[in-house]
């Protein structure tokens, strides 16, 4: 029988992200500090793997509860999820093959880091499946800015371009996220924050715990929606509303999980806006192979 990994894709938001000015050593990437979190709000990925010899095969679909579904209209093989994979052969110098069935909830353009966690859970499972000793860390930032963090997850303050991590004590939290029917394009984002601020990157208050996000006013200028929606939401939560990464989720810290039951129904019902209810998550580090 073939060895079966499943495994979870956390998706995370930004607690705190101050940016810094675009660096001409970096190809004009911003610097970030940004204290992320996972939520247990996943994308369900199965892996399996072939025989030596099988050319590897993929499946990407939308899971059946996901709450915001849109087009799956990229090629397949510019799917972070799959890019990590052939990057792994690639260093490793031979072929894994597998069979990848990618069940996606995290909406496209959010910023949530779904195709960054689908890319860092392939990689975990790849490395399971095959007995690889592989340090992983070496490999995710060329895949993506957010792929570092999500091979661990939990709480981390994340710095430089995605690359520095430092663990953080566990929140616990209980969260409504807000996913409006459109994305961010997080190009067009930071070129706003560009016509809009210097830059400055703030490491300690990022460090310290408060909770603000550099790319809000920048997000607001390039989709004029969202400045109507975040107002919207924030007039019926009563207190801040939170954008993460570059867009175009919202959050809302609540009091406790009944408090954030009540809101999301409020918001839905007042809105006609996606509200779900989620909270803080730390993914198991340990992976089981079914065959």
């Amino acid at each position: 029988m073939r060895k079966k990994i499943e495994i979870k894709a956390a998706a995370k938001i930004n607690m705190s992200l101050s940016v810094g000015s675009p660096d001409a050593s970096f190809s004009m990437m911003h610097p970030i500090a940004s204290v992320m979190t996972t939520v247990d709000f996943c994308d369900d990925l199965s892996v399996t793997r072939l025989d030596e010899g099988d050319m590897s095969r993929y499946a990407i679909l939308w899971h059946e509860d996901a709450p915001r579904k849109t087009p799956i209209d990229w090629p397949i093989t510019s799917d972070l999820a799959v890019r990590a994979h052939r990057h792994l052969e690639a260093k490793v110098g031979k072929t894994l093959p597998v069979q990848l069935k990618l069940d996606k909830r995290i909406p496209v353009g959010a910023g949530l880091g779904g195709g960054s966690s689908d890319a860092a859970a392939m990689l975990r499972a790849t490395v399971a499946l095959f007995d690889l000793d592989v340090d992983l860390q070496t490999i995710a930032p060329d895949i993506g800015s957010d792929v570092p963090f999500l091979l661990d997850g939990g709480t981390q303050l994340v710095s430089g371009f995605g690359e520095k991590l430092e663990l953080l004590e566990d929140v616990d939290l209980a969260i409504v996220m807000i996913l409006p029917p459109y994305g961010c394009a997080t190009g067009e984002v930071y070129d706003a924050f560009d016509d809009l601020s210097e830059g400055y990157l703030d490491i300690e208050r990022a460090r310290n715990g408060d909770i603000f996000n550099d790319l809000t006013s920048a997000a607001k200028a390039s989709t004029e929606q969202l400045a109507i929606d975040m107002e919207q939401v924030h007039k019926i939560a009563e207190t801040e509303v939170h954008l993460s990464g570059s867009g175009s989720s919202m959050f809302v810290i609540c009091d406790n999980p009944t408090h954030a039951k009540v809101l999301a129904l409020a918001i839905e019902e007042k809105t006609g806006l996606v509200a779900i209810t989620t909270q803080t998550f730390v993914p198991t580090k340990e992976l089981e192979k079914t065959e």
